[in-house]
C-alpha cells in the first residue's frame, strides 16, 4: 500500500533513489562538459535559424529527473540530489583547470590535443559560476513549485504540475545563466533574445518529455511503495539532510 505522509524518524531506504542519483548527475556533467563546448544551429518556424548550446540536449533531462525525485521521494530527496549535482559541477570545473594548466608533453599532437582541451573545457569563471548558480536556483525553484502544488491539488494532474514547474525553473535558469556570464559583454536585447530561445527550446523538450516522465513515476511509485506528499517538510535550500 502506497504510504501518502511517511514521517518515520529514520529515512527509507529506496530500491531505486542511489541510481537515479547517479544518472542525474551524469546528465548535468555531460551537459556542461560535452554540450558545454559546441554551438549548434537549427532552422525553426518564426525564429529561422537559431543557434544554441548543445547542452540543452541534456538540461530538460536533469530536469525531468528532478521531477521524478520530487514526484516521489518529495522535496528533501530532489534537494540532496542537486547538492550532489552541485558539488560534482564544481569539481568537474576545477579538475578541468588543472589538467588545462598542465604542461603539455612535447609533440604537435600534444600540442593540437592542448588546443582543443582549452577551446572545450576553458570556459571563463563567469561561465562556470553562471552555469553553477542559475542549475542551483532553478532546479530547486522546480523541485519547490512542483512539491507545493501536489499538496495543493491532492496529487491530481501531474502533467499540469510538471510542466508548471518546469516553467518556472527554466526561466530562472536561463535568465540567471545569460545575465551572469555575459551581463556587460553582449548587449542586452541580445542576452534576452538567446535566453528567450534557450528558454522555449529547453522548456519544450521538457514537456515533450511529460509521458516518458509519467510512466517512470508510475513504475517507481510501485516498487518503492512511496508517493511522498511534503505537508510538513523544510524547504530550505541550504539543508541538506532528508529527514
Amino acid at each position: 500500500m502506497i504510504t501518502k505522509n511517511p514521517q518515520a524518524p529514520l529515512k527509507r531506504a529506496y530500491k531505486y533513489y542511489d541510481f537515479l542519483l547517479a544518472g542525474f548527475v551524469t546528465v548535468l556533467l555531460c551537459s556542461n562538459l560535452i554540450g558545454a563546448g559546441k554551438a549548434a544551429q537549427v532552422e525553426l518556424p518564426l525564429f529561422g535559424n537559431v543557434i544554441f548550446g548543445a547542452g540543452v540536449l541534456f538540461f530538460p533531462i536533469s530536469y525531468a529527473f528532478g521531477n521524478i525525485f520530487t514526484e516521489v521521494y518529495g522535496y528533501a530527496y530532489d534537494r540532496r540530489a542537486v547538492w550532489c549535482g552541485f558539488g560534482a559541477l564544481i569539481f568537474a570545473a576545477f579538475m578541468s583547470q588543472i589538467v588545462i594548466h598542465l604542461q603539455p608533453a612535447p609533440g604537435d599532437y600534444n600540442a593540437h590535443l592542448q588546443e582543443g582541451l582549452e577551446s572545450v573545457f576553458g570556459n571563463t569563471w563567469r561561465i562556470v559560476i553562471g552555469s553553477m548558480m542559475a542549475f542551483w536556483c532553478g532546479s530547486l525553484a522546480n523541485a519547490y513549485v512542483l512539491a507545493k502544488m501536489k499538496v495543493i491539488s491532492s496529487g491530481k494532474h501531474l502533467w499540469l504540475r510538471v510542466i508548471v514547474s518546469t516553467v518556472v525553473g527554466q526561466f530562472i535558469d536561463s535568465i540567471l545563466f545569460y545575465m551572469l556570464a555575459f551581463y556587460g559583454i553582449w548587449p542586452l536585447e541580445q542576452i534576452i533574445q538567446v535566453a528567450f530561445v534557450q528558454y522555449i527550446l529547453k522548456t519544450s523538450w521538457e514537456i515533450l518529455a511529460v509521458p516518458l516522465t509519467y510512466r517512470i513515476v508510475s513504475f517507481l511509485k510501485k516498487k518503492e511503495d512511496e508517493d511522498y506528499y511534503d505537508n510538513d517538510t523544510n524547504f530550505n535550500p541550504f539543508k541538506v539532510k532528508v529527514n
